[in-house]
């Protein structure tokens, strides 16, 4: 019988907050059992081993992050909205770390959760491309490069991989300014 209030959202969420601490690369489902304090033979009965934790996992962390895109996108445009996604993306990546590396598993089509969260994330990039007159094609490029430049500042920084003795906040303006130059002028710089 599993243990009473230990449900598979628990087991999720308790695995989610120990990927913060502890790292998402050092997250097993024995640590996990003895967060929760059960064998851990008992978590088979809330999830099928690690890849079902790790794709739920996943889920969890897009969703999440893209309830902070959404939210952070909407009533703006242009660079505000650029600026506004942008602060959003660092700061989950700064607040749970663990989460962010395992939102980067590509949507598993079996899981509608999964799958629901990710064209949610997407369509708060895509709502800011249309801003820029991009769509199509163009903005399946710029989606690709907005996410490379932001998932690059963000797991560098939270790795601690900037060393020299400048602030990254203004880094982090100056890129999201870069970015916005090249998107105002996209037909220039793509051609």
């Amino acid at each position: 019988m599993p243990r009473a209030g230990l449900t598979p959202q628990a087991v999720v969420r308790s695995a989610a907050e120990l990927a913060d601490e502890v790292g998402y690369d050092k997250l097993t489902l024995a640590a996990l059992a003895g967060r929760l304090g059960v064998a851990l033979p008992s978590l088979y009965k809330h999830v099928k081993g690690a890849d079902a934790l790790d794709q739920k996992l996943a889920a969890l962390a897009v969703g999440e992050l893209a309830d902070a895109m959404t939210t952070a996108v909407a009533g703006r445009a242009g660079v505000d909205a650029l600026r506004a996604v942008a602060g959003a993306w660092r700061a989950y990546a700064q607040r749970h770390p663990g989460r962010y590396q395992a939102a980067q598993r590509v949507p598993d089509p079996a899981d509608p959760e999964h799958v629901a969260a990710g064209e949610r994330a997407l369509a708060s990039i895509y709502a800011i491309l249309r801003g820029y007159g991009l769509t199509g094609d163009d903005a399946v490029d710029a989606a690709r490069i907005l996410r490379s430049a932001l998932h690059g500042f963000v797991t560098l920084a939270v790795a601690g991989g900037f060393g020299l003795p400048r602030g990254l906040d203004r880094t982090f303006d100056q890129m999201v300014a870069i970015l916005d130059t090249a998107l105002r002028n996209w037909p220039e710089v793509t051609r």
